[in-house]
Order: C-alpha cells, then sequence, then structure tokens
C-alpha cells in the first residue's frame, strides 16, 4: 500500500490566525490480545476496560474530553457502556469507531497480519463490516459515532468512501511519521501531522496520529530511512543521533515515549508551523500486562503521570486548548 497517496486528494486545514494550538486525546478502546502473537479471532477478553476509569480520572481532573474508539468486542460485551456510559451522559468523554477486522463480523476473511489492516479488506467487506461496528456503537451506547481510526492505522484507498457514507465526520487513523509496511500495512513516514480535508467532496477531516521528527537535523522519513539501514544500525547511528537531539522520530503517546520526548516532539512540530495535535494510547495498558508499555501497576501508574503532566504543560507552557475529537471541524478552516 503505497501512502500518503491514498489520502489524495486532500486540502491543509488550519487554525484562524491567533487561535491557541489545540490537542485532542484518542485511546483505542479494543480486546487484549498478544500484540507478538498471530491475530486471533477468539481473543476478545475485555478485562481491562474495568481499570479504564484511571485513564479517566485523570482526563476529568485535568478537564479533558477523551475519544474512545471502541471495536467489536468492547462493543458488544457491555463491559464498554458499563466502563464509559455514565462518563458519557455526563459529557466527560465521546465514543468512536475502531476497527479491528478479525474479530469484527462478517468472519470470511483469512486471519492474517495482511488483513489485519481493515483498508487492505475488499471495499465491500471493509465497509460490511464497518456498517456493523456503527450501528452497534449506536446500539449500545445511544449515540452514532462520527469519529473513525482504523484498526492498526491501516486506512485504505475506499475507507473515505464508506465513511462518508455513514455520516463520520472525523478520522483519526494514520501515524504520522511510521512506515507499518513490513507486514502489508500502509507507509506513513512521509505523512505530516498536519490537519486536512479529504474523501468525496472534502467531507471528512483528518487529523493523523501525531508522529514525527525532532532534532537539528533535517530530512524526515527519508533521512529515518536511511539511518535504518543495515551499516548505520550496525554502528548504532539512530541511538548516537538521539543522544546528541540531533535527529529521533517520535510519537505523541505515553506508550513507549517518556514526558520529555513528548514535549520535544511537541515544540518541534510548533516550530514548524503544527498546531494542531492528538495524543494517542491504547485502553489495555490500564490493566498491568496487557501491553509491553505497562508490565506491572508502577509502570501502569507511570503511564497516567505522563498523561497528567502533558495536558498540564501543554495548557500551561503552550497555551494550549484541550477539544473532542468530533469538534475539530467547526474549528479548522481551509488553509491559504
Amino acid at each position: 500500500m503505497i501512502t500518503p497517496q491514498i489520502l489524495d486528494p486532500r486540502r491543509p486545514l488550519a487554525l484562524p490566525a491567533g487561535a491557541p494550538p489545540l490537542l485532542a486525546v484518542v485511546v483505542d478502546t479494543e480486546e487484549e490480545f498478544n500484540w507478538s502473537a498471530p491475530f486471533d479471532r477468539d481473543a476478545t477478553s475485555v478485562e481491562a476496560l474495568r481499570e479504564l476509569y484511571r485513564f479517566q480520572e485523570v482526563c476529568t481532573e485535568h478537564e479533558v474530553v477523551p475519544t474512545y474508539v471502541c471495536d467489536w468486542p468492547v462493543v458488544t460485551s457491555g463491559e464498554g457502556a458499563r466502563a464509559l456510559g455514565e462518563h458519557l451522559n455526563l459529557g466527560r468523554c465521546e465514543v468512536g469507531a475502531h476497527l479491528h477486522p478479525w474479530v469484527t463480523p462478517p468472519h470470511v476473511e483469512e486471519v492474517t497480519d495482511h488483513n489485519s489492516y481493515p483498508g487492505n479488506l475488499a471495499p465491500d467487506l471493509e465497509r460490511e463490516k464497518l456498517e456493523g461496528l456503527t450501528g452497534a456503537i449506536e446500539e449500545h451506547f445511544g449515540k452514532r459515532p462520527v469519529v473513525y481510526r482504523a484498526g492498526r492505522y491501516g486506512l485504505g484507498p475506499r475507507t473515505a468512501e464508506a465513511l462518508v457514507a455513514l455520516g463520520y465526520t472525523v478520522d483519526v487513523s494514520p501515524l504520522a511519521g511510521f512506515d507499518l509496511s513490513k507486514d502489508g500495512g500502509p507507509d506513513w513516514s512521509d505523512l505530516d501531522a498536519a490537519p486536512y480535508s479529504f474523501g468525496p467532496s472534502g467531507a471528512l477531516l483528518g487529523l493523523p496520529a501525531t508522529g514525527g521528527y525532532a532534532g537539528w537535523l533535517a530530512g524526515g522519513g527519508a533521512l529515518h530511512r536511511a539511518l535504518h539501514g543495515p551499516l548505520p544500525r550496525a554502528l548504532r547511528l539512530p541511538g548516537i543521533l538521539s543522544r546528541l537531539g540531533a535527529f529521533e522520530r517520535l510519537a505523541l503517546s505515553p506508550e513507549g515515549f517518556t514526558l520529555a520526548h513528548m514535549q520535544r516532539l511537541t515544540r518541534a512540530l510548533f516550530s514548524r508551523g503544527r498546531r494542531v495535535f492528538q495524543l494517542s494510547l491504547h485502553s489495555p495498558s490500564m490493566l498491568p500486562g496487557c501491553t509491553s508499555y505497562a508490565q506491572n501497576p508502577q509502570e501502569r501508574d507511570e503511564l497516567l503521570a505522563r498523561c497528567s503532566g502533558y495536558f498540564r504543560w501543554f495548557r500551561e507552557e503552550m497555551g494550549g486548548e484541550v477539544v473532542t475529537a468530533s469538534s475539530l471541524p467547526q474549528r479548522l478552516e481551509a488553509s491559504a
């Protein structure tokens, strides 16, 4: 899959002059599964949802309204509604859709790495799965979702068409700065983290999960690819340049990145004119042992502390505002 061409034609969007920088918070709210094992249709436990209140408490403390993009096991188990229903009714969060094809009916495709990216499915099958998930969210949560994240960041060439037909207005699928093509996914390594409109008649707002490159060396995705060739890796050049503050690839996430990393990426992108950011994480990280990012309660609490620290820093140091993903179409305008 060649990307970001699948988003074209797209039109840059920007904040009005003088507006504060904006942050949207998106949580991949999904079943627990072994990320290093083959995908399994029967791996549908959502036990981690019982711990999701910990993240919501941090958000409520900082007046952050996160978007929980929910997949099929979360929605249809009933645990999703139990974990989020009260917060949703009180306006403390919003719910979107997150399509994991291997656990979403109809179960007709072979379960493979390639097919785990929903954009790789036949367009009719991708749309049928998305229709079912959309209807289930409306049934179980009482609200039709308008925000979408493709599972594994796997937006496809016909996804936008299906999203517009189903009433979605915001897509948060791509992971800017990261190449997922090793097992058949999209290559977002050259995608800028800035928002854009795309899809039929430009009806969708796209905001990638914020990722990118920081440091005083220019080069972006091309330099990152060059540094990860056999010889540079053998010479440990990526680590050396990172320690020197010369070049590093970062994501705006508390999973695998420190608070300093997140701040450094935000400053770097802000210096290049970026004013809209998306912080993202996965709900299973709330239950110790479910992801590599939180293997024990201490690591989980440290992850939550990074979220708290970033929310405070974004408001106090960056002068920013935290908004819902669904509100972005009303906040942005076509870039000159």
